[in-house]
């Protein structure tokens, strides 16, 4: 019999405690090894316990998640799992807690004291068992912000110039046209938001694309992970508007609950939001973005698929590069925190580069004009 999952509860509210304890005691491969009342209890618990997962509540006195995170990634690196109110503050924490080496996290359906957290157990039965397998190294990784000229100064432009001309024969013979417009797709789930913060930050701000990306996320926190990116990259990043006109040196990221589409308006593309029904239980869906995106003519599409849970992504690609010239990038397993929709990508023969998440940008880079 397979080894059950020991999970430390971590909450201020003992009706919570009491509810995310139930939930979790209903799946036979969940034990419940303990619970904490606030993030100083959690951190002795856990050097005392050593559960395989810790759930984590955001807001707590004494000492609050985000600060408590820290310690244990410091202290005892074990996956983590966030319980996030959707107010403002508590997704700005949620995104900080990710870029500090939480797995992933959980919107707790109605602020802090959720009576119908009911509506979220299978999606927090799910991410324990997710969090359980990650390997405890690779939340350690934390991407390092970094200005321009330090970005440009640990590849010089000769060493790049280098890549391109060691490519170019393959390109030509792919007809690879450096001038045709390009955009950039970026799709990621679990671990996405440390993902893109390591690749957008790494792209220059007169990047000669519009970079459309597809975050697995509820309602609510898109626009504070776009907020939260934009300070940290040279590009403009930003939540993606109904109607608006995409331009180059701009990420747009899809909101939660919505699928981004582009549609062509006269010389321009704009962005289309819908909320037509989930993909494999996605929306936003990156399969419905590079299927979209596979429709619009006279542009070089290159496509990068990063970390997450399940196949999103695979069959768009099988689209895209049904449709025009297509490059297609998939992050490697060993950086992945999941290692799920770049294996996808991967199984479909049609990925061009394998790349360690510190290479994506410039293999990326590889592609532009």
């Amino acid at each position: 019999m397979n080894q059950t999952i020991s999970v430390l509860v971590v909450d201020d509210s003992a009706f919570m405690r009491k509810l995310i304890i139930n939930f979790l005691e209903e799946d036979p491969a969940i034990t419940v090894a303990g619970f904490a009342r606030n993030g100083e209890d959690a951190l002795k618990k856990a050097k005392k316990l050593r559960p395989d997962v810790i759930t984590l509540d955001v807001e707590m006195p004494i000492l609050n998640g985000l600060d408590a995170l820290k310690q244990i990634m410091d202290e005892i690196p074990t996956p983590v799992v966030m319980l996030s109110s959707l107010t403002e503050h508590g997704t700005n924490q949620t995104m900080e807690a990710m870029e500090n080496g939480a797995v992933d996290f959980v919107a707790k359906p109605s602020g802090t004291i959720s009576l119908d957290l009911h509506k979220i157990k299978d999606e927090l039965l799910q991410k324990v068992h997710s969090a359980s397998r990650v390997s405890v190294s690779k939340l350690k990784y934390k991407p390092v912000e970094k200005k321009k000229k330090e970005i440009q100064a640990e590849m010089p432009a000769e060493a790049l110039a280098g890549i391109i001309h060691k490519k170019a024969s393959n390109f030509q013979q792919a007809k690879w046209n450096f001038n045709n417009p390009k955009l950039i797709c970026i799709g990621t789930s679990t671990g996405g938001p440390r993902a893109l913060q390591e690749v957008l930050s790494h792209f220059p701000a007169d990047i000669k694309a519009p970079i459309l990306v597809v975050q697995h996320m509820p309602a609510g926190f898109t626009k504070s992970l776009a907020a939260r990116l934009n300070q940290l990259c040279e590009i403009s990043v930003k939540e993606a508007e109904d109607g608006e006109i995409i331009k180059q040196g701009v990420a747009y990221i899809a909101p939660g609950g919505f699928h981004l589409n582009v549609r062509r308006i006269g010389t321009s593309l704009a962005i289309h939001l819908s909320e037509a029904p989930p993909r494999s239980g996605h929306r936003p869906s990156v399969d419905v973005m590079l299927e979209s995106v596979s429709e619009i003519p006279n542009y070089d599409k290159i496509c990068v698929i990063m970390t997450g849970m399940g196949s999103d992504g695979a069959k768009g690609l099988v689209k895209l590069k049904e449709n025009g010239n297509s490059r297609a990038i998939a992050e490697s397993q060993n950086t992945c925190i999941v290692f799920g929709m770049p294996k996808a990508a991967i199984g479909t023969n049609l990925v061009d580069d394998v790349e360690d998440l510190g290479q994506i940008a410039y293999s990326v880079m590889k592609y532009m004009p």
